[in-house]
């Protein structure tokens, strides 16, 4: 097998044992006899693989299955955008958002869409090309719900410190879920789209609180109510049933390594080998996020220094040629990117920086 070092932001990377044991359920299940990718989700080996990835999300995250359900969704977190406002934002209630990129300007856009309530943008860090997580702010005490994106994977920015509010706080996790430690206990509902760091795309997983839960409308079509999701144990309809038999092997793989304080560990000695590197080549390369205790662990942005703009191309040609793909900036800002998630590999890490060495040294 001829693997490369895949700097992909999403779909990304996922851990080589699970590819292992993800395509040995792709020939067959078990001793079922049929493939995963065949098989009934109202069959006793579906339901086993669907409530133990819920059983290992909670436990990784240290919650209460009395407290906390996890829900398996479609649509990814554009949906959630939109699902999240038209089951929590009722006829004059005030939800508030927290805007650090892009993702957060489009979930306060559809919940301004689709909520019948006010959403409002109560701080933003677009003022520095959201180079930074914006900190000040005030929450109306009577607000549904405080919205905010936890990893900001166009932008490379990542909250760190979990805001104390008194009204219900939602998350947008889906770049940085179960890669860094956190009190998923202070959330009322996190969703994330699996594509990061968890799973392939076409599943979208949530944890919520189930108090929090009790609370949505019953105004809203079915297929779009969490209700829906938790009193059928997502299984409403036909799952995504191989997506998320692939994220209950990364949990498993997860608990294999340590669980979230060993992650978040090898998480931190990446990032920060990453950014020492550029930051020490800071006559070459441009680091996007200077406000240092907020970068990414996740995804690290980068750009060169205006003077060599010209070579970006030839940059990314040079790194594909060592395996090193991916790193071309999201089209929205250009620039470079580097994203290393949970499974991506140490030595990936190295081999790109040594490439920022020996490109800056040659052409700087």
């Amino acid at each position: 097998m001829n693997r490369i070092y895949n700097f992909s932001a999403g779909p990304a990377i996922l851990p080589e044992p699970v590819l292992e044991e993800a395509a040995k359920g792709v020939l067959e299940l078990g001793g079922s006899g049929m493939s995963i990718l065949e098989i009934s989700h109202r069959s006793k080996e579906y339901e086993k693989v669907h409530f133990e990835a819920q059983e290992r999300l909670l436990r990784i995250m240290g919650l209460s299955a009395d407290e906390y359900a996890v829900l398996f969704l479609q649509g990814g977190a554009s949906m959630q955008f939109a699902m999240v406002a038209m089951n929590y934002l009722g006829e004059g209630d005030i939800a508030d958002y927290v805007n650090a990129g892009e993702w957060g300007t489009k979930a306060i856009k559809e919940a301004k869409k689709v909520g019948l309530g006010t959403a409002r943008e109560i701080a933003s860090s677009a003022d520095r090309n959201f180079s930074y997580i914006p900190k000040k702010f005030t929450v109306d005490p009577n607000a549904r719900y405080l919205h905010i994106t936890t990893n900001n994977t166009i932008e490379g920015t990542e909250w760190f410190d979990t805001p104390k509010t008194s009204v219900p706080l939602i998350s947008d996790m889906s770049s940085d879920f179960l890669a860094v430690q956190r009190d998923f206990g202070s959330f009322s509902l996190i969703y994330a789209g699996a594509q990061k760091n968890i799973g392939p795309s076409g599943v979208t997983v949530a944890v919520a609180r189930k108090s929090f839960l009790a609370q949505a409308s019953d105004n809203v079509p079915t297929i779009l109510s969490y209700k829906t999701y938790w009193e059928k144990d997502s299984l409403y309809n036909t799952p995504p049933c191989f997506a998320i038999f692939v994220v209950g092997l990364v949990a498993k793989w997860i608990e294999e390594q340590g669980g979230l304080a060993a992650v978040e560990r090898k998480n931190k000695e990446k990032a920060g080998l990453l950014y020492h590197t550029l930051d020490e080549l800071s006559g070459f390369y441009m680091p996007t996020v200077t406000a240092k205790e907020d970068r990414s662990l996740m995804n690290v942005t980068f750009r060169l220094q205006p003077r060599y703009e010209e070579l970006e191309k030839e940059f990314l040609a040079g790194a594909k040629e060592r395996k090193l793909d991916g790193l071309k900036g999201h089209r929205s800002v250009g620039g470079f990117r580097a994203s290393i998630y949970n499974a991506f590999p140490i030595e990936g890490v190295r081999e790109l920086t040594q490439y920022l060495r020996e490109f800056a040294g040659t052409k700087g």
